[in-house]
């Protein structure tokens, strides 16, 4: 662990009298004295335990251990200047839009709240949210249309070269209108889906093959009547209009469920479960406004994890 007494000064004075090769040069550089200089660099190889600077006739030289330490020391200061540069530019200058790919999944409900969080950090930076398919989102993050993908993690083919940070499990549910017919029957649901129209997730989704899986696995090969859709806006209008049955992650028509307009079918679809997440480029840096909207990402999932 980095020992807490070292603070920015040291290694600010540190760096600039080995440039310098000289305190008094430092000093006048830093704006402060050459006993502060000198008592700076000692604190500093107090907590080291080694010498970084030796006498060399009327001068000094930097030993072994400081030029092993400088290395380290002035990356850490270019990279700390560069934080209050991205900071600075975010806060003060016109930057690009952070671009979102939200799968339908998360947009209703962890989106929103998060909206919300990063609103009210003020910080002056356009949000573009856009929604659609996974596998075509992730072709736009990794061409850099998108900066972020937040859904469910995809099959390992299509994750080369992104990297998935996990936020929470959520499974895929059977849900209908209020009143449906199949929430009065006592007989098994499956015996029965083929009699109403089924919302299915489309061939390209990325919960398509956990529908299909989980279909076989009770007996259903094929179903008579299918209308595919990624749509939750139609899917959540038809359904609350007929007695089409909607396959669909649960976290779309949470507030739905909430609100007594859907009703989830009393069937266990606890194995299509999958991890939801967030999906980046595994070799870029994100800007401070993305780092803090990941960051409302996060804090909106845990909330509703936690409620």
């Amino acid at each position: 662990m980095i020992d807490n007494r070292v603070k920015f000064r040291h290694l600010q004075t540190f760096v600039e009298v080995a440039r310098q090769k000289s305190v008094m040069k430092a000093a006048d550089l830093l704006h402060v004295s050459q006993p502060a200089v000198t008592k700076t660099i000692r604190e500093l190889e107090d907590v080291l335990g080694v010498a970084v600077f030796e006498r060399d006739g009327r001068g000094i030289r930097i030993t072994r251990y400081g030029e092993a330490f400088l290395k380290h020391a002035g990356a850490a200061l270019t990279s700390l200047r560069q934080g209050f540069d991205s900071v600075s530019h975010a806060l003060h200058a016109e930057a690009p839009p952070i671009r979102i790919g939200a799968l339908p999944t998360v947009s209703t409900r962890i989106m929103p709240r998060a909206m919300t969080m990063f609103l009210q950090e003020a910080i002056p930076a356009r949000i573009k949210i856009v929604t659609g398919e996974n596998s075509v989102l992730l072709e736009q993050l990794r061409i850099g249309d998108l900066d972020l993908v937040v859904g469910r993690l995809a099959a390992p083919e299509q994750m080369t070269g992104f990297s998935f940070e996990h936020l929470y499990s959520e499974q895929v549910i059977f849900c209908v209108r209020k009143g449906h017919p199949l929430l009065a029957k006592q007989h098994p649901v499956f015996s029965a889906l083929e009699q109403y129209p089924i919302l299915m997730p489309t061939r390209a989704s990325i919960i398509r093959p956990f529908v299909e899986r989980y279909l076989i696995a009770n007996g259903i090969s094929s179903l008579p009547t299918q209308i595919e859709t990624v749509s939750d806006s139609f899917g959540r209008a038809f359904v609350r209009s007929t007695d089409a049955i909607w396959i669909i992650s649960a976290g779309v028509v949470a507030r739905d469920i909430e609100d007594g307009t859907i009703v989830a079918l009393p069937i266990d679809t606890s194995e299509t479960k999958g991890p939801v997440g967030l999906t980046v480029r595994a070799d870029s840096t994100p800007s401070m406004p993305l780092a803090v909207l990941m960051g409302t990402i996060r804090d909106a999932a845990r909330q509703i994890a936690a409620s």
